[in-house]
């Protein structure tokens, strides 16, 4: 699933090509996401002009001067700027075409996306969501405050969208090695300077993924259609079996709530 860089991938390579643009018409091929695409979508959408192409969490916030598009891109969606013109391909949903001859276009083979109108920022899906990582309000010791009696694993509660937004399992491994964090240890029992680190590694590594372009798994590819490669950069998602490259250790594979962790026995504790 595309995870928070792989979102702010799509943010940063579609808004040069959206932003000031008029939608001259919305092309609604396939409806049934994970939720129905809103009937007034096309109506709503069509005439208005984009003004802002903002992220919260893993949600694209397409802004215009009559409403706000938001698009959530789900387990395998992409949005690619092409000529309007382009065939569509069997998996290509949804068209926004724009007033300079291209379009943005909405592709998702497991069609686990959605699309939804918002006459204000406010949505359900939005209102109880944690602080940005990469934002003064995220630090070690909000983590610790929000920790404390909680029994569930740190690596649960660094993914909890409640406590922090974005941090997926590809990220959430790489940073708890990083700060040398065992994935199962009892989040309330994590100290005060361990969470200032974990905090900081966080920060490190959704940052270098943005930088990398995010992570290329399954389908996902950045506006531009390039794939990421900060993959090629992974400590320990995904290498269960092979020596950690810090102390070689041979790195170990758990499940944690239907999820791979993998961490080293040498380095976290």
């Amino acid at each position: 699933m595309p995870e928070l860089p792989e979102v702010e991938t799509t943010r940063r390579g579609i808004s040069p090509h959206v932003l000031g643009r008029k939608v001259q018409k919305v092309v609604v091929r396939e409806s049934r996401l994970r939720w129905p695409v809103p009937e007034q979508l096309e109506q709503a959408l069509s005439g208005a002009r984009i003004t802002a192409v903002n992220r919260r969490a893993k949600y694209l916030l397409v802004e215009t001067d009559s409403g706000i598009l938001m698009v959530h891109l789900g387990m395998s969606g992409s949005l690619r700027i092409m000529p309007a013109g382009t065939p569509p391909l069997f998996h290509d949903h949804i068209d926004v075409v724009l007033d300079d001859g291209n379009c943005l276009r909405y592709h998702d083979p497991r069609r686990f996306g959605s699309f939804h109108w918002l006459d204000s920022p406010a949505h359900p899906l939005l209102d109880h969501l944690g602080p940005e990582p990469l934002s003064t309000a995220f630090s070690g010791a909000y983590l610790y405050e929000r920790s404390r009696r909680r029994q569930l694993s740190v690596k649960q509660f660094v993914m909890d969208g409640k406590v922090v937004v974005g941090v997926g399992n590809i990220y959430a491994n790489e940073a708890l090695f990083m700060a040398g964090i065992h994935p199962a240890r009892a989040a309330g029992r994590v100290a005060l300077k361990r969470y200032e680190s974990l905090a900081e590694t966080i920060k490190t590594v959704l940052r270098d993924a943005i930088e990398q372009g995010g992570t290329t798994l399954r389908d996902f590819v950045g506006g531009d259609g390039s794939p990421g490669y900060f993959a090629q950069q992974l400590r320990v998602y995904g290498r269960q079996g092979q020596p950690c490259r810090a102390c070689k250790s041979v790195l170990k594979e758990i499940r944690q709530s239907g999820r791979s962790t993998v961490f080293c026995p040498g380095c976290q504790r």
